[in-house]
């Protein structure tokens, strides 16, 4: 008995199908060791909800830089509550980057300029030391620049 050639095609489209997914997640989980939310991962994955008063920004219209320059633009939401930091990716880039729940004494805080524009540096975890950069617009939304000093 033959094989149809429809067999053969359908094999091969599941094939590069499963390769495209396969080289996304290996793509998202290298971007998380690049950045350096891998190893945030390891000690602050969200265990739990913000508590108290919240804030938060993003993920559309914001840019934010990490270890090295690189950047998640418009897919981060950061979100400032009574007790720590929440940080997440939206759902298709979370390969390698689970919500973090990051406590306020673990974050230190600074300002830097790149291009011209002025950004406040969390520099977060007080073992990884991973900076993130985020614009002050974004900051003053977050109600950030309140707990720094100037």
């Amino acid at each position: 008995m033959q094989a149809s050639p429809f067999d053969d095609s359908l094999v091969s489209n599941l094939g590069i199908a499963l390769l495209c997914v396969a080289v996304w997640c290996a793509i998202c989980f290298f971007i998380s060791l690049l950045t350096g939310w891998f190893a945030l991962g390891r000690r602050f994955k969200r265990q739990s909800d913000p508590y108290g008063e919240t804030k938060s920004a993003g993920p559309f219209f914001y840019t934010v830089y990490m270890r090295l320059w690189s950047h998640y633009s418009s897919v981060i939401r950061l979100t400032a509550a009574s007790d720590a930091l929440y940080v997440s990716i939206l759902f298709p880039l979370r390969i390698g980057h689970p919500p973090l729940r990051i406590p306020w004494d673990e974050i230190r805080f600074g300002r830097t300029k790149f291009f011209f524009r002025t950004y406040m540096v969390l520099t977060l975890g007080n073992e990884e030391k991973i900076p993130m950069r985020i614009p002050l617009r974004m900051a003053r939304n977050l109600g950030i620049l309140d707990r720094c000093p100037e």
